[in-house]
């Protein structure tokens, strides 16, 4: 028996929590053969915002991150997180966006794709599962768990039958905000394990304190995998820290025997100076180390709440964060109490700011928030009511189908769009998800291009500018 299976965040969710998404790839390539020898189940490295993150704020190009860093890791498991038909952008994509993104991911080095949706739709995540499967890929189905009224263990158990149904190969829970409580989470994999047969993995953040506790109840309980960061960026808003999480299994059969602590602890020394380096550069904040019990009163995971807090800094209202802070349960269930997770956090967020900083409740709504109400994003979790309904979209109609059934393929148009532009089959699909960022980077991309094939010429042939 080898114990508990650990997936490290180290290089995703880890540094997203903690220094949005900052972490470059010439921070990972160094110290990636002894990650890659520590023993982990996997390694979660790419997907959620480093997409976005890599192409607007590090020049990067994230496909060739994911290929740079396949090359790096011969022995474990690569990992990514996709946001089922909202891929890793921010709106629906069309079927034909998604099978060929979900291709290119595997491809390009991808074994593990966990998808989730925001609403917990499972309508919404067929495709990205179906294109996994039929890819070669392991599809993890992601339950985003939420407390309310109607969030109980029979719904969290009957989603992962759902899923099981739709062909997952493992199912994760996935909780967001660091609120799943020790003994619920006990309780929620016994019951999941009398039901389902894939192995079920648990994903918190340390937020509110107490993720570590968590994890130790759902391992008793059955949990196959947990998520760990190693410690310089591990607990505050990221997950828990791997380091004491496996020292406090010692002596248990849950101990993860697989793990080379040694190699670990020369792993930890690297990312330490890193961790010194983020917090002199300003891109790592200490609040952001510390416990917010808060959290379990208001559920707002740590990106939502320093995109708040820039929210209201933006318009010199800092003042009325806690009021905000109060509106969000009440947006969130006059929504039909969505999970708090991309691209729902963002509106809820959003409303609740708009709600208190105009002093009238639904006096401005986003399209977002709109398009939401009218079953462009899915199925909420409740039915919203009539006032709600009427005083966000009036008169006009709900849909509810799935909604990218309302999308038209894409993929030849967009080709066609960017022809000239197209150095990669890829490029294609990082126009698809982010097309004013995507144009920006491909025309940096080429001009950098050509100035480095000038030079060699002048070289070459010892020609000057003059």
């Amino acid at each position: 028996m080898t114990g508990i299976k650990i997936t490290d965040t180290i290089l995703r969710d880890a540094h997203q929590s903690l220094i949005a998404t900052r972490m470059k790839l010439e921070d990972m390539l160094p110290i990636a053969e002894k990650l890659d020898n520590v023993g982990f189940y996997a390694l979660e490295v790419w997907g959620g915002a480093t997409f976005d993150a890599c192409l607007r704020f590090l020049n990067e190009d994230p496909w060739y991150r994911l290929r740079e860093l396949r090359k790096a890791f011969k022995k474990t498991k690569l990992q990514m997180l996709l946001r089922g038909q909202n891929l890793l952008g921010y709106k629906h994509y069309p079927d034909d966006v998604v099978e060929e993104f979900v291709k290119k991911s595997i491809e390009n080095g991808i074994d593990i794709i966990r998808i989730f949706d925001a609403l917990n739709d499972v309508r919404n995540i067929k495709t990205s599962i179906e294109a996994t499967k039929k890819y070669g890929g392991h599809a993890q189905g992601a339950i985003c768990y939420t407390t309310s009224p109607v969030h109980n263990i029979d719904y969290y158990v009957d989603l992962a039958m759902e899923m099981e149904k739709l062909g997952v190969d493992s199912i994760c829970i996935k909780d967001m905000s660091g609120i799943l409580l020790p003994y619920t989470a006990e309780k929620l994999v016994k019951e999941m394990k009398k039901k389902i047969k894939v192995p079920i993995e648990i994903h918190s953040h340390f937020t509110s304190g107490i993720a570590n506790q968590t994890y130790l109840k759902a391992i008793e309980a059955g949990a196959d995998i947990i998520d760990t960061a190693i410690s310089p960026m591990g607990n505050g808003t990221s997950q828990p820290a791997t380091e004491p999480m496996i020292v406090a299994l010692e002596g248990s059969p849950y101990y993860p025997t697989d793990i080379n602590m040694e190699l670990l602890l020369e792993v930890s020394d690297y990312f330490k100076k890193l961790k010194d380096k983020y917090l002199n550069e300003g891109l790592l904040n200490s609040k952001v180390l510390s416990v917010d019990v808060k959290t379990l009163i208001y559920q707002v995971p740590g990106g939502m709440l320093s995109n708040l807090v820039s929210q209201l800094k933006n318009q010199g209202k800092e003042y009325l964060l806690e009021e905000v802070l109060k509106e969000v349960p009440k947006v969130r269930k006059d929504f039909g109490y969505p999970p708090l997770v991309t691209p729902m956090s963002q509106m809820v967020g959003t409303q609740s700011v708009f709600n208190v900083v105009l002093g009238e409740r639904y006096k401005m709504i986003p399209t977002e928030a709109k398009n939401y109400v009218k079953g462009l994003y899915g199925k909420p979790t409740l039915e919203i009511s009539d006032e709600i309904r009427k005083k966000i979209i009036g008169d006009e109609e709900v849909f509810t189908g799935r909604p990218a059934d309302l999308l038209e393929p894409e993929l030849d148009q967009l080709k066609e769009e960017i022809k000239e532009l197209i150095e990669q089959d890829e490029d294609v699909l990082t126009y698809a998800l982010f097309p004013q960022v995507a144009l920006e980077f491909f025309k940096k991309r080429h001009a950098s291009k050509y100035k480095i094939d000038h030079d060699l010429l002048n070289e070459e042939f010892n020609v000057y500018p003059v």
